[in-house]
């Protein structure tokens, strides 16, 4: 009996290494394959054809954030009003709540990591290392697990911002360390990062907004 064993745990082993090294595999060629064919519906307007409303929201998008419209606000530049009232919301969550910007930019980590949006990813990821996150943090949202190493603050972000993205509430125990922590301003703050930032992966991911030339997707396809 012991010895068929002594057998057969090296084969089941070598099978599940070899499962694992088949989708990660696979993973990378979805990855490469969509990066290719996935064509940007709502790429930049060349300048001649904007209308009158659509200028003024790019000229006003360039005076308060001093670059041309980008990202996101590409595809929502078709609606120029949307695309004004999204920015200024943006500047707020981003640099006026009551959350440091290295949590901030956690929560926008973890909502692209839900929404499979490799530009969201792509912009903030950078802008969270340099704000302090921590770089294993990063990979493990990156690679769909809970981070092993969190903080207080880091802790409670993370199930606050994984609860409301995978079961769209928060328990009574997240909803009270979130409050005892940052108030309740800095929980709706919480919840208005989480749902800004939701909004532009849903309008990329609609719009299949493309990566910068030359940049590879960063996000791998998560096997569930």
């Amino acid at each position: 009996m012991y010895g068929r064993w002594s057998v057969t745990l090296p084969i089941m082993r070598e099978q599940t290494t070899m499962r694992i090294k088949i989708i990660t595999v696979f993973s990378f060629l979805v990855i490469s394959h969509s990066s290719v064919s996935a064509q940007d519906r709502l790429p930049a307007i060349p300048p001649d054809q904007l209308s009158d409303a659509q200028k003024k929201a790019s000229d006003d998008f360039f005076a308060v954030r001093k670059v041309p419209v980008f990202g996101p606000f590409t595809p929502l530049l078709r609606s120029p009003e949307l695309m004004t009232n999204a920015s200024n919301m943006g500047m707020h969550l981003r640099y006026r709540s009551t959350l440091p910007l290295r949590l901030s930019e956690f929560i926008i980590l973890i909502t692209a990591r839900e929404w499979n949006q490799q530009l969201e990813w792509h912009i903030h990821q950078p802008i969270a290392l340099k704000a302090g996150l921590d770089p294993a943090i990063a990979s493990a949202v990156q690679e769909g697990r809970r981070p092993d190493r969190m903080d207080e603050e880091e802790s409670i972000v993370y199930a606050f911002s994984t609860e409301l993205q995978h079961n769209k509430a928060v328990s009574d125990v997240t909803y009270k360390r979130a409050v005892d922590k940052f108030g309740e301003q800095g929980t709706v703050d919480m919840a208005g990062v989480n749902g800004y930032y939701t909004l532009l992966a849903m309008c990329m991911n609609a719009a299949q907004t493309a990566l910068p030339d030359g940049s590879a997707p960063q996000l791998p396809v998560l096997v569930k």
